[in-house]
């Protein structure tokens, strides 16, 4: 084995119904793959129900390219038009960056500031408690202190909880989770400067 693999992934979208078909043609097309000088392996991969991946791996990049370019590859390639169509092709160099390419996930976002948090929470709770001082303490002022406060809590929390912060972050989402572009777009005219 040479120290710089070449894996290659194709990615299929395959017509429905033809799912098992697309199965056989995969594993057949890659014992086909495997007589080339320097196949290392592969396997065929689903991906949901609709897309598939054919991933084989050889010894260098030559050794991939003499495949690509192969008549065998291309006869094979007409075989599977009725079953699937070609959306995409990769190929890494090492095995180390094929791991790293897949493993690759987007960042979660950062979480906004504690100020824009708590200027939100406030938009939500003070209302709800403003109104329940207004329009429900009058009635239950001669109730016990701590059930007035369990009341007041139970109300409120409820109405904040399910009504009014879920709008609040959806109405706030841009400004609370600014897209990266936003955050990146100072910078940018700055260098360009």
């Amino acid at each position: 084995m040479t120290r710089n693999p070449v894996t290659v992934t194709v990615a299929y979208h395959v017509v429905p119904g033809c799912e098992s078909a697309f199965h056989r043609w995969g594993w057949a097309a890659l014992r086909a793959c495997a007589r080339e000088p320097g196949f290392l392996g592969g396997g065929v991969l689903v991906d949901g129900e609709a897309d598939w991946h054919v991933v084989y791996r050889f010894d260098s990049e030559d050794s991939a390219r003499t495949w690509e370019n192969s008549l065998t590859r291309v006869e094979w390639a007409a075989q599977a038009e009725g079953l699937a169509r070609e959306t995409g092709r990769r190929s890494v160099q090492g095995s180390r960056a094929w791991f790293e390419a897949q493993a690759a996930t987007p960042a979660a976002p950062r979480p906004p500031p504690k100020w824009k948090l708590w200027l939100i929470n406030m938009s939500a709770v003070f209302p709800p408690v403003l109104l329940f001082n207004l329009l429900v303490l009058p009635y239950i002022g001669d109730l016990n202190p701590l059930l007035r406060t369990l009341l007041l809590c139970l109300c409120v929390t409820a109405i904040v909880t399910w009504i009014l912060m879920p709008r609040l972050q959806r109405f706030f989402k841009k400004w609370l989770y600014p897209p990266i572009q936003t955050m990146f777009r100072g910078r940018h005219k700055r260098r360009a400067a």
